[in-house]
């Protein structure tokens, strides 16, 4: 990939830098398109604008970018981001620097430093969603009224924590992709995820109280084919896509009308019915194996943090104080 070289401090006016920052990072998302999720794709164009923006502000060349001007946003982002967001900040500069073929500006001592300070500053330990278990699952489900967009909630809150897609590929999901089973069982396909890049498809679990959730859903809506979840505007009137954003605001709705306390709504995200479903297969004893294939896992890192209270009741501190039947 070749991107024009950006204007230097001393070689334009604060409007020209930008102008040309801005043509650089075009050129840039252009050539990636279809090479990420679109996920992924729109936060790298959102990460690289925040930067870009940043480098024009302070006079400084962002691509390929000095590994000062690097650390230097980072400190300056430590301050009022989460350490999170500043990480991905990163992980979106260190993507166009290897398509330009500087990847190793990445790996500079002063970039590694930086990271170290906010770390030290602010911790690595990231906020966790409220994990939908059964019983808030069941509660949500049950508080909800009689409306169709009630039955498309339903849906949609069973089908997540059934499957443990996430947002953008639950909102994705087709009709044709529900494979009824007998004796009332199903299965869906999940046409492309985060970890199926390629589009290979994968295919995941449906219990048959969801089944009747969703074919409920659909028969009053009138939907024979296309996606399978959708909008619905006020009056009942179903509408096209869901954006993966919706996703946290429906299940807050539900929680909300259900009657539970602001905590907990507002700790309800896109992922919470994902977090939920394994924190109950960990209650129960399953195995760690069928776990990580339920949730498409590919390593055991998240399932632990997910975990990680009900894992440190069966750790060794907690199996010897049941043995020395201790109060």
């Amino acid at each position: 990939m070749y991107l024009e070289p950006p204007f230097s401090a001393s070689e334009a006016t604060g409007a020209d830098r930008e102008q040309a920052l801005a043509e650089q990072l075009g050129h840039f998302v252009r050539a990636a398109r279809n090479a990420f999720s679109r996920n992924t794709e729109r936060a790298v164009r959102s990460d690289l604008a925040i930067y870009a923006a940043w480098c024009a502000l302070h006079g400084l060349r962002a691509l390929p970018a000095e590994p000062e001007t690097v650390a230097a946003f980072v400190d300056d982002k430590a301050e009022l981001r989460k350490p999170a967001t500043v990480r991905r900040y990163v992980a979106s500069i260190a993507i166009a620097h290897r398509a330009l073929g500087r990847g190793r500006t990445m790996s500079s001592p002063a970039i590694r430093l930086a990271l170290q300070r906010m770390h030290r500053m602010k911790g690595r330990r990231q906020g966790q969603a409220t994990g939908l278990t059964w019983p808030l699952r069941q509660r949500l489900l049950e508080a909800a009224g009689g409306r169709l967009i009630d039955d498309r909630n339903r849906a949609l809150l069973a089908v997540a924590y059934d499957t443990m897609l996430r947002r953008a590929e639950l909102v994705s999901l087709q009709v044709a992709d529900l494979l009824e089973e007998m004796p009332g069982n199903a299965s869906l396909l999940v046409r492309r995820s985060k970890t199926d890049g390629e589009g290979r498809g994968e295919i995941v679990y449906v219990a048959r109280d969801t089944v009747r959730l969703v074919r409920t859903w659909l028969g009053r809506a009138g939907i024979a084919e296309g996606l399978l979840l959708r909008s619905v505007a006020k009056g009942g009137r179903v509408g096209d896509r869901l954006h993966p954003a919706h996703v946290a605001r429906i299940l807050k709705a539900m929680a909300r009308d259900a009657g539970l306390p602001d905590e907990v709504v507002e700790g309800l995200s896109g992922h919470s019915a994902r977090v939920g479903a394994a924190q109950d297969m960990i209650a129960a004893g399953i195995e760690l194996p069928a776990i990580l294939q339920a949730g498409r896992w590919r390593s055991t890192a998240m399932v632990n943090r997910y975990g990680e209270r009900l894992l440190a009741r069966r750790s060794g501190a907690a199996q010897l104080a049941r043995l020395q039947q201790r109060d």
